[in-house]
């Protein structure tokens, strides 16, 4: 990770270094599945592969990430969160991630996998 970053660009209150970015350092665990998508989001925006790769669930996560560094990401926006909290074991984040051109929309699948929250991958909303 190259870009310095200093507010958090997941949107939520706080600096980077005290909100996702200790996330991305594996100092702590997502403790929602909202906030791993958050720190899923803030990844994309500071080009951290490794931390994507690591937070996919291994049955979808892909072989190869490249991200594009000219997306321009803007801002997260979470419109609906099903499930996934401190106790669940699965849940749904639908989101609009902005970026320069317009914005990438989707309902996400999360799960727990080894006792921490996991992307699982897209999923169609009911």
């Amino acid at each position: 990770m190259d870009l310095v970053v200093t507010n958090c660009p997941c949107g939520a209150s706080g600096g980077y270094d005290d909100c996702c970015g200790r996330l991305h350092r594996r100092e702590a665990d997502a403790g929602t599945a909202e906030q791993l998508m958050r720190s899923r989001y803030s990844a994309y925006v500071v080009g951290d592969d490794a931390y994507l790769r690591w937070s996919w669930h291994p049955t979808t996560a892909p072989s190869a990430l490249t991200l594009d560094p000219d997306v321009g990401w803007r801002r997260l926006e979470i419109v609906a969160v099903a499930g996934g909290g401190l106790l669940d074991v699965d849940g749904t984040v639908e989101f609009r991630a902005h970026h320069r051109l317009g914005f990438l929309a989707e309902t996400s699948g999360f799960a727990r996998h080894d006792g921490r929250w996991v992307y699982v991958g897209p999923v169609d909303p009911a």
